[in-house]
């Protein structure tokens, strides 16, 4: 088993936020914005040289919207498609984003950065996989509170979260779940079923918000509780109207909760190691030339 602390990187959610956050004046000789193939690279840079890892996994959408996920609940990131295609849907990205990724691909492949995807699901079921049979310690850097639900104390699982910036990163272990949420701090998922996610096109229970949510896992400790507790006739625990809305809710909870929980059991074999030397320097080079990619590159490269 090897050993050391594993970063997994949530890498849609980082090269996103790094598209946004640096100007598209950022651009290869040739014209092509390349901000957020820089933004990434400067983002990994500081994490490897703040956090010091022993092993860096790049996690990847193979299906940003997969079938089983749609299949339980059709709007599940509806709003987020861009036209509907024949072979499949297509996420709505910017079109200078694009003709970035493939740039991205290539200069972590160079650098020997362990990229990682599964035919099918998204970048949080590999993280959730990855983490879920590593020992630990394990860091989740991301943008996505639905990774909060991975959060294990016991294990040193926590989620270094990208909201206020990579220089500002909130550390959400257990503890800082429980206490932002007003829940136990593994039951997330459980959580975020009850009361939705617009974001993700999760209507979540009609009249059930944020705080009654809380309310009721923490009464209850998990959704599956909760439920035993209706079928129970249990009414002690239940905000006001609450028994009523839940009752009436059950078709859309059991798939809603598919949709919700990461998968953590997905056939993955990942070389994890992080590498001292780029693995392809010759391609390294050129890639950092055809690209405007030196400088960032290199403190990569220094933070190795």
């Amino acid at each position: 088993m090897p050993e050391g602390r594993l970063m997994l990187l949530d890498t849609p959610s980082l090269y996103f936020r790094a598209f946004f956050g640096v100007p598209e004046s950022v651009r290869a000789p040739d014209g092509t914005p390349v901000n957020a193939v820089r933004g990434l690279l400067d983002m990994i840079a500081r994490l490897v040289a703040d956090r010091r890892p022993a092993r860096l996994v790049c996690c990847f959408d193979a299906d940003w919207r997969p079938a089983f996920r749609v299949a339980a609940v059709p709007s599940y990131k509806a709003h987020r498609v861009a036209e509907p295609k024949p072979d499949g849907d297509v996420e709505e990205t910017p079109d200078t984003l694009l003709p970035q990724l493939p740039v991205i691909d290539a200069v972590l492949d160079a650098l020997g950065l362990a990229r990682a995807s599964a035919a099918g699901f998204e970048a949080d079921d590999v993280i959730g996989t990855l983490a879920a049979r590593d020992p630990g310690p394990v860091d989740i850097v991301t943008g996505d509170r639905d990774l909060f639900q991975l959060v294990d104390d016991a294990r040193g699982v926590r989620v270094l979260y990208t909201a206020r910036g990579i220089r500002n990163l909130q550390e959400m272990g257990e503890e800082e779940v429980a206490a932002k949420y007003g829940i136990p701090g593994g039951a997330y998922a459980d959580f975020a079923t009850l009361r939705g996610d617009p974001s993700d096109g999760l209507p979540g229970v009609p009249g059930v918000g944020e705080r009654t949510a809380a309310a009721l896992v923490s009464r209850f400790g998990s959704l599956a509780g909760i439920l035993e507790a209706l079928d129970a006739g249990v009414t002690d625990g239940f905000p006001a109207g609450s028994r009523r809305k839940i009752e009436a809710a059950r078709a859309y909870l059991g798939p809603a909760e598919l949709v919700c929980r990461v998968v953590t059991d997905l056939p993955l074999d990942v070389a994890d190691t992080l590498p001292k030397t780029p693995r392809d320097p010759e391609a390294l080079v050129a890639l950092a030339d055809r690209w405007n990619l030196a400088s960032p590159v290199n403190r990569v490269l220094n933070a190795l």
